[in-house]
């Protein structure tokens, strides 16, 4: 019970889609087992000296390596809206296209061009069935144009294409492109948007943090300095001569030999969702750590103002858990959840005796769900805005600062109803549940999935990957459902054909170790 486990052998070569699934299962509970002496000590391996804490972007962009140290604690803060090539948030459409927003703007009427060529002044909205309805002055359905392929209003401006215009209407957003088109998006789509727990839990905020593993660090340190290289260029580590490679670099750069304790784990990143330990009715069934969070100035139900922060114990609610393996540079992506996070919509899987369909059904005592909610589902009622130590929350138009309703869209990460990927996850969560002892902590949380492309090959907007392709966390793709983690960690330039190292997106932004 709550023992130690070995991590996955990633210089293994996996066989879709149980071997990928069960890479994930093994990873997650070698990250979450207590550390052993060779890791330096921890409560937990990700808390170890074998792991660095990912810090926040500075004023430029750039992050730094945070080392591990015993009784390490982590800084927590809010997640803010990822930003664009123009520095805006973003947002994506139904074709898994990254547009970024630029914010509401209150004397700016919501103006959408019908499939008559008008121009019509929405004035209110609802959600039918997922789908947006739009509503003019008296009252009549509002048939505009769907943004398809987006074009410039100027050709020779391509910003344009990339840009669209977001409106608050009856609590719904909506978002219009240059020409006047609806963007067509999942609904419960935000940027920026900010989570918290339901106030029968504690209330409490979400908070982030983002953690790799040695051999990640060294081999970007190395990769950054020409020492390291790789075949193709650019990759992360997917073969024992890039392993080699990395471990040569560590042992020369004063790391003793061997330098790390679980070198065929390869390139590993971790990022994670906490919410405040205090309060919650069932602590006992978290795995917690101890972070550094900010404070908030809570007076005015509308905006909150940072005002400090303090030390405090935090519980786990989701992890990403990604890594390289042997033949998959863009390596595996996969999610973890606790059974309390939120409901699920109605699924179907099958079993011996046929198929088995699971009624959505929100009674339950849900972190992020009032018990019984009934809708609409994952409208974002505030939002992020500034850096650290001065970040605010705003609240959006028509709410207060406040906790939203959640669902799991697509409960296992599979696009439409997917019963055979259905079957394969709640399979292999079945099978670790029945190797677990009873009582070990890390039976209260469940993979929802994971993903990758065949062969390794290139992610983009036509490969957006395999496995359960449509993959989401509830407790930090709360309001970007319905998309795939492929959609935003692709590799923009079309002419490479293979994964390359920007698939991380803090890769890029971090200064090597020394």
């Amino acid at each position: 019970m709550n023992g130690v486990v070995n991590p996955a052998n990633s210089l293994n070569t996996l066989v879709p889609n149980c071997g990928f699934y069960q890479w994930a299962e093994q990873m997650f509970m070698w990250l979450t087992s207590p550390a052993p002496s060779t890791y330096g000590g921890g409560t937990h391996i990700f808390d170890s000296p074998t792991f660095f804490d990912v810090s926040s972007p500075d004023a430029s962009g750039n992050r730094t390596f945070v080392p591990h140290t015993l009784n390490f604690i982590h800084a927590a803060p809010l997640r803010i809206a990822k930003l664009g090539v123009h520095r805006l948030p973003v947002v994506i459409d139904r074709f898994g296209r990254l547009l970024e927003v630029r914010p509401v703007q209150p004397d700016l009427k919501p103006m959408v061009r019908d499939r008559q060529g008008k121009h019509v002044e929405v004035v209110h909205a609802r959600v039918e069935r997922g789908r947006l309805v739009l509503l003019g002055g008296n009252g009549e359905i509002i048939h505009p144009v769907l943004a398809g392929s987006i074009k410039p209003v100027d050709q020779n401006r391509e910003v344009d294409s990339l840009i669209v215009q977001k409106f608050i209407i009856d609590r719904i957003p909506i978002f219009i492109d240059p020409s006047l088109s609806v963007v067509d998006t999942e609904q419960g789509q935000a940027d920026g948007g900010v989570l918290q727990a339901q106030t029968t839990a504690n209330g409490s905020l979400i908070y982030y943090a983002t953690m790799v593993n040695d051999v990640y660090a060294y081999f970007l340190t190395g990769a950054s300095k020409g020492a390291i290289s790789t075949s193709p260029a650019n990759q992360f580590p997917t073969t024992p001569t890039d392993l080699s490679n990395t471990v040569a670099f560590a042992v020369a750069n004063g790391k003793s030999s061997p330098p790390f304790p679980d070198p065929n784990a390869l390139a590993v990143e971790v990022k994670s969702a906490w919410v405040l330990a205090a309060g919650l009715p069932n602590l006992n069934s978290y795995i917690t750590t101890m972070a550094t969070i900010p404070t908030y100035n809570q007076s005015n139900p509308e905006t909150w103002i940072q005002t400090g922060q303090q030390t405090v114990q935090v519980a786990l609610v989701g992890m990403h858990v990604v890594g390289s393996t042997f033949g998959h540079p863009e390596m595996v992506w996969a999610t973890f959840e606790h059974l309390g996070d939120a409901p699920v919509a109605a699924y179907s899987y099958t079993t011996s005796s046929g198929t088995q369909t699971v009624a959505q059904n929100t009674t339950g005592a849900w972190l992020f769900a009032a018990s019984g909610a009934i809708g609409p589902f994952n409208l974002p009622h505030m939002a992020a805005n500034g850096t650290a130590p001065s970040v605010t929350i705003q609240a959006n138009p028509g709410f207060t600062v406040s906790p939203s309703d959640s669902l799991r869209a697509q409960p296992w990460g599979a696009p439409g109803p997917s019963t055979g990927s259905n079957t394969e996850i709640i399979s292999t969560d079945n099978n670790v549940l029945g190797m677990m002892a009873n009582g070990d902590i890390r039976g209260n949380y469940i993979l929802r999935g994971a993903t990758w492309t065949p062969f390794g090959s290139n992610p983009s907007s036509s490969n957006p990957g395999v496995g359960t392709s449509q993959l989401a966390n509830i407790s930090m793709e709360t309001y970007q459902q319905g998309s795939n983690c492929f959609g935003c960690h692709q590799n923009m330039n079309s002419s490479v054909n293979n994964a390359t190292t920007e698939i991380s997106h803090v890769f890029g932004a971090l200064k090597p170790l020394f």
